[in-house]
């Protein structure tokens, strides 16, 4: 059988990268850039050196910048009319993952007038304007994946339409923009970026492809995290992570993501937690799930975790496992989780709904062995009593 790999055509990786974002424009013909990005209040140091740089190859540079949490529907309607007002022929993306979905979507919708999100999957020939993506957070890979993941307020679902052609043409991974990042950011990015490249991995889609960058991404992640929370300022660990980040969405864009993610979803839906943090308090739990039966790949992963040689397999496997717990410690992922599930009546009487929603979904298809709704029911109680007892281990 065929096997491909999909990434972005061109990756611009290190300190002040940001100032060849001109130069990347122009190799891709672009003569006016509409530019989608969060605020830049953090960030103005580099807007002027951005405007800089275009104005040096002659592209010429709009912006919007309303973009406000994940994107919705309005948001398109919104930013792609002022794409089309400006008469734009690039879009460009600064920011995290949201600002990447928005731009991927308006980027699409540009030439695509009469299609909508939901027909991406189909298309056999897809077109839209070029785009370039500039992550300022590590973690969602956006700017690697074929993915696109936008709000229905209206419907109240999450629109994920994926196509190979989604994916930007240039990524510029310039640590320098992500030093602002809070430390609890950085964590919950950095342990979704970990769930990808370990997701990919052990998912049936995996290819000796997708596995070498993801294994390659859990062995940067695990020696490159702690050092990014704990020194936000350190170029060398924001780098690190931005390659890593990369190489996770590589993987899992060309394999797939599974059950973390999927029960990760209506999680953070229903109770308004940040995505990596769900994340985050999802992956032990799955993991111990699946070393029930996959405990050569987890043992993989524990090796590109730094497990000591000589051990058997199952305590390499287990390794990984440790080493995940020990990250949610560090990171403090427990305290944070228990600031969203404090009330323990809400979050039993939502398992049931959470579960169908888990179920429902495409994620759950690619584990090597498809849980059950009592088997994701199960994780999610889990959760609640892990962070329950965290809090009282605290309190004495």
């Amino acid at each position: 059988m065929t096997k491909e790999l999909h990434m972005p055509r061109s990756i611009k990786a290190g300190v002040n990268s940001i100032q060849d974002i001109g130069k990347a424009a122009k190799e891709l013909y672009a003569t006016h850039v509409f530019i989608v990005t969060g605020s830049l209040a953090a960030r103005e140091p580099y807007k002027s050196e951005i405007i800089h740089s275009f104005a040096t190859y002659g592209v010429k540079a709009s912006f919007f910048s309303q973009l406000n949490g994940e994107p919705t529907l309005e948001d398109v309607r919104k930013s792609l009319k002022e794409l089309k007002n400006c008469k734009a022929d690039c879009v460009v993306a600064i920011g995290g993952g949201s600002v990447i979905d928005l731009a991927k979507a308006i980027s699409f919708l540009c030439i695509n007038e009469n299609s909508s999100l939901n027909s991406i999957p189909d298309m056999k020939r897809l077109e839209r304007l070029p785009l370039i993506a500039v992550p300022t957070t590590a973690g969602t890979g956006s700017e690697a994946t074929k993915v696109t993941v936008i709000s229905d307020k209206k419907m109240n679902i999450k629109l994920n339409p994926g196509h190979y052609k989604l994916i930007p043409d240039v990524a510029i991974l310039d640590p320098a923009l992500t030093v602002s990042m809070p430390d609890s950011i950085t964590a919950y990015t950095g342990m979704d970026a970990l769930a990808h490249a370990m997701e990919a991995y052990v998912s049936t889609k995996a290819t000796p492809m997708s596995n070498h960058f993801a294994l390659e991404a859990i062995r940067i992640i695990g020696k490159w995290l702690p050092e990014a929370y704990r020194n936000g300022d350190s170029l060398e660990a924001r780098e690190n992570m931005l390659i890593a980040s990369l190489y996770a969405g590589i993987a899992f864009s060309n394999s797939s993501t599974n059950l973390a993610h999927a029960a990760a979803r209506p999680l953070g839906t229903r109770f308004g937690i940040p995505h990596g943090l769900s994340v985050s308090l999802l992956l032990p739990f799955v993991m111990e799930y699946g070393l029930k039966t996959s405990i050569g790949l987890y043992a993989d992963i524990g090796k590109a975790l730094g497990c000591p040689e000589g051990l058997s397999q199952k305590k390499t496997a287990e390794f990984a496992l440790e080493q995940v717990l020990l990250f949610n410690l560090q990171f403090q992922i427990w305290d944070d989780g228990a600031k969203y599930l404090h009330d323990r009546l809400q979050f039993p009487n939502a398992v049931p709904s959470l579960v169908s929603d888990a179920l429902s979904g495409n994620g759950i298809k690619t584990n090597q062995k498809i849980p059950t709704g009592r088997d994701i029911e199960k994780i999610y109680q889990n959760i609640l009593k892990k962070v329950e007892n965290h809090q009282e281990s605290i309190s004495k």
